[in-house]
């Protein structure tokens, strides 16, 4: 009876293993996230924004929120931003802004945020976070941010467009 008993089970075990194994069986493929579209992000006139960083310029969009429109207030400006953790590059603000602080999950290249009230940073890397950001806009084509700003302090003019 012991010997019955493991060969069905030995059997069964096998069966299961090539089931598990069979060609023929479509495998799982998981979805990739799509991020959604930032309703904040919508394009309003004179939400145009223009990044100089040395000879290079970038355009962005600035977000449809209380803190862009703050943000907007203070330009032209041009600032020394600094490096930090080899992803982004901010800037303390004399005064605070407006808050409306959330975790993004997922920083993008080129996105333009406001950390705690007073801190603006430039994204120039894409990474996982688990700070909270309000969103102030982002670049259109940051391609080329990442090598334009470079390792240490560099000076960054935001305008208007």
């Amino acid at each position: 009876m012991k010997k019955q008993l493991f060969m069905f089970l030995l059997l069964s075990g096998l069966t299961m293993l090539m089931l598990g194994c069979n060609p023929d069986v479509d495998p799982v493929i998981s979805e990739t996230e799509t991020p959604t579209p930032d309703p904040d992000l919508d394009p309003v006139p004179g939400n145009k924004l223009r990044i100089t960083i040395g000879s290079v310029s970038f355009t962005g969009t600035l977000a449809n929120n209380a803190t862009a429109t703050a943000f907007k207030a203070l330009l032209p400006m041009t600032v020394s931003m600094r490096e930090m953790n080899g992803n982004e590059k901010y800037y303390y603000l004399p005064d605070n802004l407006p808050t409306a602080a959330s975790n993004p999950g997922t920083i993008q290249v080129g996105d333009l945020m406001l950390y705690g009230s007073d801190c603006v940073v430039l994204f120039y890397e894409t990474f996982q976070t688990s700070y909270s950001y309000t969103r102030l806009g982002r670049l259109d084509n940051p391609s080329e941010l990442a090598a334009s700003l470079g390792s240490g302090s560099v000076n960054v003019t935001f305008e208007l467009i």
